[in-house]
């Protein structure tokens, strides 16, 4: 039959490195109390921000990457601090 194999032979590809490094386990490190309530006030401020409607488009703004970007003013090349 042409589904059959040989013992002993693998028809499938070799996982990929990610494959592999998720298979391996990795032990959970202890976190300090301090730790956890640092990540627990991350979390809160994560679902306070997804929560929040999204910022409305600009009108005849800028086109480009934001000017401002550097804390300074970028025009055409030209920097004005402010």
């Amino acid at each position: 039959m042409a589904d059959e194999t040989e013992p002993g032979v693998i028809d499938a590809a070799p996982p990929a490195k990610a494959e592999l490094r998720l298979a391996v386990e990795i032990p959970a490190k202890k976190l300090t109390p301090a730790a956890e309530r640092a990540l627990a006030e991350a979390a809160e401020r994560r679902q306070a921000a997804a929560a929040l409607p999204p910022e409305p488009k600009e009108i005849n703004g800028p086109q480009g990457p934001e000017p401002t970007r550097y804390g300074d003013w970028e025009r055409k090349g030209i920097i004005s601090d402010f």
